[in-house]
């Protein structure tokens, strides 16, 4: 049995981490300091929490798929939806809070959500993997 490689961190994913934390976090300080809390600039702030929290999560991510290895091994794709995920989840509370309604309990229970999510995803692509492609 061939467990395929890993991507390689420093030319697949670095490039992707640094962009979307450059634009993200550029973005958000520009827009706040700018811009009125109409609309507009309120979904582009969340939009933007989203790419901005995205890009550093991309090296956790892959470090945490790295020191526990799965089988079948991990994607370049897993890796940035599992980033994604806290950037969606950053946006979120961001969006709780702004209305008032974020208290620890629902943090917590939002979290759970999420990984419950990945995991039911992770559970998916394991029942259709398949160790003889990949021979």
């Amino acid at each position: 049995m061939k467990n395929s490689p890993q991507p390689s961190f420093l030319r697949t994913f670095l490039p992707l981490s640094v962009v979307l934390t450059l634009i993200g976090w550029v973005g958000v300080i520009l827009l706040i300091q700018n811009a009125l809390p109409t609309l507009g600039p309120r979904w582009l702030f969340f939009f933007l929490g989203v790419v901005a929290l995205t890009g550093p999560a991309i090296p956790v991510t892959y470090y945490l798929n790295k020191r526990f290895p799965s089988n079948p091994p991990v994607e370049g794709m897993v890796i940035v939806r599992q980033a994604l995920w806290v950037g969606v989840f950053g946006s979120t509370i961001a969006w709780l809070q702004l209305g008032r309604v974020l208290t620890p309990a629902l943090a917590l229970i939002m979290a759970g959500v999420f990984v419950l999510i990945e995991f039911l995803l992770r559970l998916f692509e394991r029942s259709r993997w398949n160790p003889n492609k990949d021979a």
